[in-house]
Formats: structure tokens, sequence, C-alpha cells
């Protein structure tokens, strides 16, 4: 019996997105609008409650001169898309309702992209620990949402 090779796997895993590219388009775009308001929602709370913290965004290192506002706000389709490929991927290993599934898949999302690169980010940028724990919050926050998202407009099979 022959074992696959890598690029065997690849073409079947490509294969697997070509035919659940509807699928995963409508996640996109269901996902994204439900992680950009619930985002930027909270986002306006959090600076409305502790404005406070938010001074430290004052500073030269984040561009605030408006010339890349746009990829600040595609981040979230961009994030709904990566997130929707994984969903598609690995969906039937979460179970449970709506909301476990949402925060389960929240979870894995956040050990394994965000724990990793936030990581780096504290060891090579002069950024607070407290600034980079929030980032992790934020983002445990916008992949549960997604995950939630997903599981309502795929039920998990």
């Amino acid at each position: 019996m022959e074992h696959p090779t890598h690029i065997d796997e690849a073409d079947i895993w490509i294969d697997r997105i070509r035919r659940n590219a509807k699928e995963i388009l409508k996640n996109t775009l269901v996902g994204g609008l439900a992680i950009f308001i619930a985002s930027y929602g909270g986002l306006y709370l959090a600076i409305r409650l502790n404005p406070n913290f938010f001074v430290d965004y004052i500073n030269p290192i984040f561009n605030s001169d408006g010339s890349r506002d746009f990829y600040f706000y595609l981040h979230p389709f961009i994030l709904a898309l990566s997130l929707a490929v994984f969903w598609n991927r690995f969906r039937k290993m979460f179970g449970g309702n709506k909301i476990k599934v949402g925060i389960e898949f929240g979870i894995v999302y956040a050990f394994v992209a965000l724990v990793p690169i936030l990581w780096i980010t504290y060891s090579a940028m002069d950024v607070d620990f407290q600034m980079v724990a929030t980032w992790l919050v934020y983002g445990l926050f916008q992949s549960s949402i997604a995950g939630m998202i997903f599981s309502w407009v795929n039920a998990v099979k």
C-alpha cells in the first residue's frame, strides 16, 4: 500500500477549498461583518470606559495619518477569511452548543496563532505587556465571535 506524498495531501486540501468555496465565501462575509460590528462596538465601549489605557496608542509606532485606514477596516474580513478556511477544515472537531463551539474555536485559534505572534511582538517591540495581553483578549473575542457565527451559519455535522 502506497502512502500519499505531501504533494498529494496538499492537492487534496486545495481541492477541498475549491469544492467549498461558496461556503468559505459566505462564512467570510457573514463572519467578517459580525467581527466588524462586534469589534468596533467593543472598541468604542472600551475607549469610553477606560480612555486612559488608549493614550498609549497615541504613539508614532502606530500609523495615525489615515493613509492606511482602509486596511484597518478590512481587517475583520481578512481575519474571517483565514478563520473560514480553518473552520472548513476542522469544524468536525468542535462539538456542543453554538456558544461552546465558538469559544472553543476561539481558544484554539488564540493559542495556535495569537500567542506565538504576540510573544515575538512583545519581545521585539517596545510595547507594554498589558497592551499585548489586551490584543490576546481582543483576538480571542474576535475568533470566538467568528466560531459562533460559523456554527450558526453551517451547523456542525
